[in-house]
């Protein structure tokens, strides 16, 4: 398997699905990550497939326990006052490397696995069911301890709704529905149930300049393309750590012919739920 592997991604449902063979897991609101344990050393990818390692270089060294070609999916996380906090996760993200490691210091990372893609002995295993993956997960993590730790799974609808609601206090948004039999591919193969009234939107463009965007142009759920409201600084300078990488292609206008500067597709964002039935979104941050 190649670096950066393409990733699994979850569609938001407004409910968990019923029936037999599904299995659930607390989401937790850090950044998605995927640990390469090569060879000649770590390397951690982000969502969009960029190189983060010098960003987090607590996890790559405790990586560093992991069998050698082990690779795995899951979340960086960032406990404060013994919560998962997104902010402290999202500032870790957007540091350079030495402020990275003062954050380190301060509120150590920890990694949330929940899937497997390479293992030591049986190579890539992403056909392989859900199930077995999460068997061979376990197997690989059974002997390390924190920070590297499996996310929690059942396949108790009941339970996983107990979830839902008990672990919100601690950073936990919601709930990630896999089915027991799904193989491992890109694309939005699980389902997934937040607390947060928002959803999912991909960046398509921005207005302003890439160093310092002042919109974004984003797709919605629904196939439609509208401008965001003005960005906040914080929001603006983490786009632009990706923008600035992905010249325009063209220009482009949104549905209602705000004109925007195109890019490739690749940067997630979260909307406004209530915001999406008009033609300009509120973005509430990156994903």
């Amino acid at each position: 398997m190649k670096f950066p592997a393409p990733v699994a991604l979850a569609q938001a449902v407004p409910q968990l699905p019923t029936g037999q063979g599904w299995w659930f897991e607390p989401k937790f609101d850090g950044h998605r990550m995927v640990l390469w344990r090569q060879d000649d050393g770590i390397r951690l990818q982000s969502r969009s497939g960029r190189d983060v390692t010098d960003a987090w270089m607590d996890l790559a060294r405790a990586a560093r326990d992991l069998p050698a070609v082990t690779v795995l999916d899951g979340e960086a996380i960032v406990y404060v006052s013994g919560a998962v906090d997104f902010g402290a996760a999202q500032a870790r993200a957007a540091s350079n490397p030495l402020r990275a490691v003062k954050l380190a210091a301060q509120w150590p990372a920890s990694f949330a696995a929940w899937d497997i893609l390479v293992h030591p002995e049986l190579g890539d295993v992403r056909s392989r069911p859900y199930e077995t993956r999460r068997a061979l997960l376990l197997g690989v993590l059974q002997e390390l301890g924190p920070p590297l730790q499996a996310v929690p799974a059942t396949d108790d609808r009941a339970t996983a709704l107990l979830w839902y609601e008990a672990l919100r206090p601690q950073g936990v948004e919601g709930l990630v529905a896999k089915h027991a039999s799904s193989p491992y591919r890109a694309g939005r193969i699980w389902k997934k149930l937040r607390h947060a009234d928002t959803v999912d939107a991909e960046v398509v463009g921005y207005t302003g300049r890439p160093s310092r965007p002042r919109a974004l142009a984003v797709r919605l759920p629904d196939g439609r393309t509208a401008l965001s409201q003005p960005v906040s600084a914080q929001i603006a300078a983490q786009a632009a750590a990706q923008l600035t990488g992905s010249p325009p292609v063209r220009r482009a206008q949104t549905d209602t012919g705000a004109v925007y500067e195109a890019v490739e597709p690749g940067l997630l964002v979260e909307v406004l739920a209530g915001t999406t039935r008009h033609s300009v979104v509120t973005v509430t941050r990156l994903r």
